[in-house]
């Protein structure tokens, strides 16, 4: 099996040859990832402009600024985990490889595939208690303890927004190679 950008879309091809509704998730996730990837790099730059704005501001008009820390936090933890499905579909979070030389390409695909299962099952516990949080953050009205007092359940909805499509892109993941096996 190949890793990457590369073996990740022959996997798809293969699974949407038996599988149109797998076909059509990937395809949709692939489109949204792509978006949120544009989104994220645009929260990046804005991150960066605000740290800098607020470093400037500081050192040449001696102001404080009660917001930028937390606007640049807000927009980093929104790319962070807005990008994590599309990091995994590119097969690019960080794994251990030490075995893929000493198995066989079948036992390869087995391990592979344990080891998105397990992911998926962690990531869908951390998925329900973001969700938890966000909630909990909306109805009791919680914002952080600063001057500026933004709503927590900005960050904490753009977590579970994340954590949730790492879990359709994972999800999508463990359906390919089991949509081959079941093609007649």
């Amino acid at each position: 099996m190949m890793h990457g950008p590369v073996g990740d879309k022959l996997d798809r091809s293969d699974a949407a040859a038996s599988n149109p509704f797998v076909a059509a998730v990937g395809r949709g996730l692939d489109v949204c990832n792509n978006v949120i990837v544009v989104l994220a790099a645009l929260a990046l730059i804005a991150a960066c402009i605000i740290l800098s704005y607020s470093v400037l501001s500081r050192a040449l008009f001696h102001s404080a600024n009660y917001w930028q820390d937390e606007a640049a936090v807000f927009l980093l933890v929104g790319a962070t985990f807005m990008t994590s499905a599309y990091v995994q579909a590119q097969r690019g979070h960080i794994g251990i490889e030490a075995f893929v030389g000493l198995l066989s390409p079948r036992a390869n695909r087995v391990r592979l595939w344990l080891v998105d299962f397990a992911s998926f099952l962690f990531c869908a516990f951390f998925t329900w208690k973001s969700w938890t949080l966000a909630h909990e953050a909306w109805v009791d009205g919680q914002v952080s303890n600063s001057m500026w007092s933004p709503p927590l359940a900005i960050p904490y909805c753009l977590m579970a927004a994340g954590m949730t499509l790492l879990c359709i892109q994972i999800l999508l993941q463990i359906a390919a190679p089991l949509s081959r096996t079941a093609r007649p």
